[in-house]
């Protein structure tokens, strides 16, 4: 369930992207191998990069999800208000708390993914090494 709710406009793309695929190596100006060449190679890079995403993003999603519950800041997209406040620090200590992959703050109207969140370094908690 996390794949297709972290991947599905991605899986939405890569179908549209194989419907145009088919399309265009089944016409008939196209050599007759285009499809059975093409089809497959489009298929294998869109499926390579979409789980190579969605790794990469899990993989940060931990990454953030520990740095927090260690009582350390996070920076996160504030996706609404971009030009605004284009990001948030969360911390425990402001009241912050996570569920199911959510930061969630009673003074906050709405809540933020944790795949939209990286770790954030300051003087008080450098990277460590």
């Amino acid at each position: 369930m996390k794949f297709l709710e972290l991947e599905g406009a991605y899986l939405v793309i890569g179908i549209f992207i194989l419907i145009v695929t088919a399309f265009v190596t089944t016409r008939p100006f196209v050599g007759k191998n285009a499809f059975k060449i093409g089809f497959p190679l489009v298929f294998f890079v869109l499926a390579f990069f979409i789980l190579t995403h969605y790794f990469m993003t899990t993989d940060r999603m931990d990454t953030a999800e520990n740095r927090f519950l260690s009582g350390k800041p996070i920076i996160c997209e504030n996706r609404i208000q971009r030009k605004v406040a284009p990001s948030i620090i969360i911390s425990q200590s402001q009241g912050w708390s996570l569920e199911n992959n959510l930061f969630t703050n009673p003074e906050y109207s709405r809540p933020f993914h944790s795949a939209r969140c990286l770790e954030h370094f300051t003087p008080e908690f450098p990277q460590e090494k």
